[in-house]
């Protein structure tokens, strides 16, 4: 917008005794200045001189100053100049003058500034709380969460194990713990891998723990005990006395390491269904372990057949071969003599089926029919899988593998650890589906 402008002379101060010329008035304003432009005039007095000879110079300084003209500028000149103007060069209206169409705008923009503004009010700190302080920010790794406090375990007592000697004829009560060490060194080669002789140490702790869990002495001479040294349960030689044989023997590494074994399955027992199982093992399979009814008459549902491929490379014993007499094999099977018919088939031993484990499951001999563990007991044979030959009078019998078959595979056990297989992982292939739990715990709530 262009502004007006009115240009004004003023006219000089005149000096001292001299006229004021007539064309130092305001004559008025050039072309697009209002003409007539209305200025208001002081009116002079003529200046009167009180002593005309003597005049100060403050005197003079005043009386020319009462004789200027002062000009007044009639403002209303100048606005109605201002508003011809606009008229004729165009000015576009303010905003301000025409508020219709901002109206919705307006109000769009104060219901977002009042929706800024309400949390704000409500998250303002009140005049009587003073503010607190913010935390200056800490480096993450030098920050320390407190560690969490750890859960107290509960701890119930070693059991307590009573074993009859049966060397001496007396009872020895020893802590749960130093039993597993005498059975394990007893029952594996020290030789083998520690997962192994975990795995044993497992084995051994939970067919002890069951027997005490139900009280079991069945086996013991006059149940004063709570198992035998033997074979009809486990075989166990005293801690103190292995110790001094290996250490004796030069064997003081294997000593400590059946500890460890002992020490790292420490309260560990093998269950199914909440219950310590009948954790029964033997030496050396076929290549299969056995069915439990196929051996003792009574379907276990984790003691199945599994394959036990390793044996057959590893075990020493895995194939053995004997020669008996016929008569000697008879009598050992409580048999008279071979009956005729027999004799003239040519053949007075035949197998009659196998078990899922491809050992003897029935066989007939001299025309009597017999298990196949049955005549591997009453003959004394290593396995119920064999083969024979005759040569006249003779029998030779060879048997594949050793031990029952039921359960863990000793050998079978040690060639899986060498494999890298832990005790857990070895237990879990030869017993079908079974857990583990604790057997201070399972003895004292029983």
């Amino acid at each position: 917008m262009k502004e007006a402008r009115v240009q004004v002379k003023v006219p000089l101060v005149p000096r001292p005794g001299m006229q004021e010329p007539e064309g130092n008035t305001v004559s008025g304003v050039e072309k697009d200045k209002p003409a007539p432009l209305n200025l208001r005039t002081v009116p002079s007095q003529p200046a009167r001189l009180s002593n005309p000879g003597r005049v100060s110079a403050d005197e003079l300084n005043r009386k020319t100053t009462e004789h200027i003209h002062i000009p007044v500028i009639e403002l209303d000149q100048f606005r109605r100049v201002k508003r011809r103007r606009m008229r004729t060069f165009g000015r576009k209206p303010r905003w301000g003058r025409n508020t219709t169409r901002w109206q919705p705008a307006a109000a769009v923009s104060a219901l977002l500034a009042m929706a800024l503004l309400i949390p704000v009010i409500l998250v303002w700190p009140r005049t009587s709380e003073s503010p607190k302080p913010i935390p200056a920010p800490t480096d993450s790794s030098s920050t320390k969460t407190p560690a969490p406090v750890p859960a107290v375990p509960v701890t119930y007592p070693e059991p307590k194990v009573r074993v009859y000697l049966s060397a001496t004829g007396t009872t020895m009560n020893l802590p749960l713990e130093d039993y597993v060490t005498g059975v394990v060194a007893a029952e594996m080669p020290a030789e083998f891998r520690l997962e192994a002789l975990k795995a044993q140490a497992i084995a051994a702790r939970t067919f002890i723990v069951r027997r005490l869990a139900a009280s079991d002495t069945s086996g013991v001479p006059s149940g004063a005990a709570d198992v035998t040294d033997t074979v009809s349960h486990q075989v166990f030689i005293p801690p103190d006395q292995v110790k001094a044989d290996w250490t004796r023997l030069g064997k003081a590494k294997e000593w400590e390491k059946l500890q460890q074994a002992v020490r790292e399955s420490r309260d560990t027992v093998m269950t199914y269904q909440g219950k310590a199982i009948t954790a029964s093992f033997f030496s050396t399979s076929n290549g299969y372990t056995e069915n439990a009814e196929d051996v003792w008459g009574n379907a276990v549902p984790y003691l199945q057949s599994v394959d036990s491929p390793w044996d057959k490379n590893l075990a020493p014993g895995f194939k053995q071969t004997v020669t008996m007499k016929r008569n000697e094999i008879l009598q050992k099977l409580n048999l008279d003599a071979i009956p005729v018919t027999a004799q003239k088939g040519g053949s007075w031993m035949e197998v009659l089926s196998t078990t899922k484990g491809h050992r003897i499951k029935e066989m007939q001999i001299a025309g009597e029919t017999f298990s196949g563990p049955e005549v591997r007991k009453l003959l004394g044979l290593r396995s119920s899988q064999f083969s024979w030959k005759s040569t006249g009078d003779e029998v030779q019998i060879t048997t594949f593998g050793y031990g029952h078959g039921v359960g863990m595979s000793q050998w079978g056990a040690n060639g899986m650890a060498q494999e890298g297989h832990t005790a857990t992982q070895i237990l879990k292939h030869y017993y079908t589906g079974i857990s583990f739990g604790q057997a201070s715990k399972m003895l004292a709530t029983k």
